[in-house]
C-alpha cells in the first residue's frame, strides 16, 4: 500500500520542482531575453522588461548564412547517430546474448574511453583527417562524433538488451531464424523504447558537441555550434547576436526533447521490456 502524502508535503515538493526547473531553465531564459535586446542594452546587464528588438535574428539570418550549418547539424547528429546504432545493436546483442569472460572487461574499457579528456588527442586526430582528406567535411564529423558516442550508445543498449527474456530468443532460433532476422525480427522490435531513447540521447549530444566540430571545420561543414562561435570576433562579443544565434540553435532540440520527454524517461527509466 502507497504511503499517504499529506497535502503540506505535496505543496512543498511542488514548490521546490518548480524552483529547480527555474534554476535550470534560467540560462535559457537570459539568453532568449538578450536576444531580444540592442546591443547597447545586452551590455548593460540582466534586465526582465527590455525593449522589443527582432533587429539581431534579422542580421543573423541575412549577414550568416543559418540555414547551411543548420543543416549541417541534422546531417552530422542524424547521420553519426543512425551509423552508431548500427555498429551498436549487433554489439549490445553479442555481449547480452552471448558473453565471454571478457565481455565486463571489454564494456569497462569501452566506458573507460570517454574519461580520456579530448584535447589529449586532438593532434593526432587532426592529423588523421588532414591526411585523409576528411577535414571541413560532413562524413568525416559524422564519423568523428559516432565514435566519441559510441560507447554510450553500447552501454544503454547493452542494458535494455539484457532485460530481455533470453528464451524469447531461443524460440525464434527453434522456429528458423537467422542471426540477422532475430536481431531485426525480434530483438529490435522488442527494445524499441531503449532504442528510441538511446537514439534521442545521442542526437542531443552529437547536436551539442562544439569541440571537435569548431577544430575540424571551417565552412563547408560547419554546424551550429562553429556558427554561434563565429560571433566572437577580435572586434569583441556581440552579445545581442550571439544570443539571437544561440537561440535559433537551441530551439530545434528543446522542441524535440520536449515532444519525446516522454519516450526519453521511458526509455532511460524502464528499460526495454516490463
Amino acid at each position: 500500500m502507497a504511503r499517504a502524502v499529506t497535502t503540506r508535503r505535496r505543496i512543498a515538493l511542488t514548490v521546490l520542482a518548480w524552483t529547480v526547473a527555474l534554476v535550470i531553465f534560467f540560462p535559457i531564459l537570459y539568453t532568449i531575453i538578450t536576444s531580444i535586446k540592442t546591443e547597447t542594452e545586452a551590455i548593460q546587464g540582466f534586465d526582465l522588461i527590455p525593449s522589443f528588438t527582432l533587429e539581431n535574428y534579422v542580421t543573423v539570418q541575412t549577414q550568416r548564412d543559418y540555414f547551411k550549418p543548420f543543416m549541417n547539424s541534422v546531417v552530422i547528429s542524424v547521420g553519426s547517430t543512425l551509423l552508431a546504432l548500427i555498429i551498436a545493436i549487433p554489439a549490445a546483442w553479442a555481449m547480452a546474448f552471448s558473453p565471454t569472460k571478457r565481455t565486463k572487461d571489454i564494456l569497462m574499457w569501452m566506458l573507460s574511453t570517454k574519461m580520456m579528456p579530448a584535447v589529449a588527442v586532438l593532434v593526432p586526430i587532426y592529423l588523421l583527417f588532414r591526411d585523409f582528406g576528411l577535414l571541413d567535411s560532413r562524413i568525416g564529423l559524422t564519423v568523428m562524433l559516432m565514435l566519441i558516442n559510441l560507447p554510450i550508445v553500447v552501454w544503454m543498449l547493452y542494458t535494455y538488451f539484457r532485460e530481455i527474456p533470453g528464451e524469447i530468443l531461443e524460440a525464434a532460433r527453434m522456429d528458423g531464424a537467422s542471426l540477422l532476422n532475430e536481431i531485426v525480427y525480434v530483438l529490435t522490435p522488442m527494445a524499441v523504447p531503449g532504442i528510441a531513447s538511446t537514439m534521442l540521447l545521442n542526437v542531443i549530444l552529437a547536436w551539442n558537441e562544439s569541440f571537435w566540430t569548431i577544430r575540424l571545420t571551417t565552412t563547408n561543414a560547419a554546424p551550429l555550434t562553429a556558427f554561434i562561435a563565429s560571433f566572437s570576433s577580435p572586434q569583441g562579443l556581440f552579445w545581442a547576436k550571439l544570443s539571437a544565434a544561440s537561440t535559433l540553435a537551441i530551439a530545434p532540440i528543446v522542441i524535440l526533447g520536449w515532444f519525446s520527454q516522454k519516450q526519453l524517461v521511458r526509455g532511460l527509466t524502464f528499460g526495454a521490456v516490463k
